[in-house]
């Protein structure tokens, strides 16, 4: 399996009100009516399924997305369903001003991308317009727009590149 540190990929830019949606919790990523699907690969159909404006993302959503959000992204539970969900749907990564803590551990022990942008403007990106994410740099790029975010840590980019945390430990 090959591991890419550049990501290009179609850009999800979750809005409300126009600005980007802050505090969406695990529960809105992935409704606790919804826990008892174990199959990662059937959790994908649930991604977003309780927050309003995007309850049709997981229709919609294609291999290779990638998503933008406000403050504090996955706040809440420590639901690791709120993560697989985006990785079966083949989602990139998920880029925000800032994560939950409990969101950013998962995220990070199962392998899964995430890149803070701190500070990132309501109305610098565009719904769907393609984009590229550089991990190692923490850099957002598309058209003419360009922000730096925070780079992925040492550790999160090891465990990344080794596939998850359980797959990093092996090689240890």
């Amino acid at each position: 399996m090959s591991v890419e540190m550049i990501l290009k990929g179609r850009l999800w830019v979750l809005t409300e009100n126009g600005q980007l949606f802050s505090d969406i919790d695990t529960d809105m990523i992935y409704h606790n009516a919804h826990l008892a699907v174990t199959d990662i690969d059937k959790m994908g159909q649930y991604a977003f399924g309780n927050l309003e404006g995007y309850k049709d993302f997981a229709d919609k959503a294609q291999p290779g997305d990638l998503v933008l959000a406000g403050d504090n992204f996955g706040s809440g539970s420590s639901r690791q369903h709120a993560v697989d969900c985006f990785k079966a749907l083949g989602v990139q990564a998920v880029i925000a001003r800032s994560f939950g803590a409990i969101y950013k551990r998962n995220a990070i022990n199962s392998g899964f991308p995430i890149i803070e942008l701190p500070g990132l403007p309501d109305d610098l990106f565009s719904q769907f317009e393609i984009a590229e994410l550089n991990l190692e740099g923490g850099n957002l790029n598309a058209g003419d727009n360009r922000y730096q975010g925070n780079p992925m840590s040492e550790v999160a980019r090891d465990i990344y590149l080794a596939g998850g945390l359980f797959q990093y430990a092996e090689r240890m």
